[in-house]
């Protein structure tokens, strides 16, 4: 049986499956554009700012274009995160402390940048009795209280399946409520060891019944899926109400994170967003570059939750 475990790795994906050389196909390969504008000065901004962009912390490929839409992607919680995924390059570990002020540092950053839209996810807090919820919605009323016509997106963990915790997210009123399956049912025990697949699929349901936001989530492939199972995901999904998803490319961070299984051909993706439009999504963004919060104001707007704001609303209340 080949062996999934580079040498000196810790986690594996399927066993019996041979892993990739991590040489990138030609389609992962991508020219970095010429920064704008927008983009110059969001840059500028974020140098003297005390906070933590997903976008450059994660290496995002789509950094120049979402920055000059006026978009891009908080980490509040912290630098450690209580749990441990094996795709993710965020530390796991005990917490340093609690910033209760991160919220309104957040929403000021918001409103010097001049985003047109915030997505705002966390590192898990389940050392909190309140699991980070409460900095999950205080952040959103504090964008949304400097900057009006600013979007939010708030891409949470499941708080162990508490439905109240998960009510006082949502009663922040985000136009968009994400939460990431990840992966197909089959895999993902071993992808997401300290979620529960079910578990998430609820947490989307509750969301869209219980509040006016858009509901999201996003899937990442090469970790040893088929496609019938994609398939099946997206169905469950549909199933449970969701109404914008990201599909996307895994990239394996180092040799200590889950073995990439297969560079996915551009055509597969295409053919899942197609798959998407037939089973009622109201937006689908699927390619090998395409990460959750990838246009994430232009996916909020064809699901109908957000309005882009004019040049004359664009400013702070």
């Amino acid at each position: 049986m080949t062996s999934l475990i580079p040498e000196g790795a810790t986690r594996l994906t399927v066993v019996g499956a041979p892993t990739v050389a991590q040489r990138k196909p030609s389609w992962l390969k991508q020219a970095a554009p010429l920064a704008g504008p927008n983009y110059r000065d969001i840059k500028d901004t974020m140098r003297g700012l005390s906070l933590h962009t997903v976008c450059e912390e994660a290496g995002c490929p789509n950094i120049h274009e979402c920055w000059e839409d006026r978009e891009a992607t908080f980490l509040i919680g912290g630098e450690d995160c209580t749990r441990r995924c094996g795709f993710c390059q965020i530390a796991t570990g005990k917490p340093k402390r609690y910033d209760r002020e991160e919220p309104r540092r957040v929403a000021e950053a918001v409103a010097e940048m001049g985003l047109h839209f915030a997505v705002v996810t966390g590192v898990a807090r389940d050392d909190l009795p309140d699991k980070a919820a409460w900095l999950y919605a205080e952040t959103c009323r504090q964008i949304h209280a400097r900057l009006r016509h600013c979007g939010v997106e708030l891409l949470i963990d499941d708080f162990h399946g508490d439905a109240d915790l998960l009510r006082m997210v949502i009663d922040a009123e985000p136009e968009v409520l994400a939460h990431n399956l990840e992966t197909v049912r089959r895999l993902f025990r071993h992808v997401r060891p300290a979620f529960d697949y079910d578990g998430s699929l609820q947490l989307l349901d509750r969301a869209r019944q219980w509040s006016q936001a858009a509901t999201k989530s996003n899937l990442m492939l090469g970790l040893g899926e088929t496609e019938d199972e994609v398939r099946e995901t997206m169905r469950d999904l549909r199933g449970v109400g969701c109404q914008i998803l990201t599909i996307g490319q895994y990239l394996q961070p180092t040799h200590k994170h889950l073995a990439l299984q297969r560079f996915v051909d551009p055509a597969e993706f295409l053919r899942y967003a197609h798959y998407g439009r037939e089973l009622g999504f109201d937006h689908v963004e699927s390619g090998p570059l395409v990460r959750s919060s990838y246009r994430a104001g232009r996916q909020a707007q064809n699901a109908g939750a957000w309005s882009r704001p004019q040049p004359a609303l664009a400013g702070p209340s």
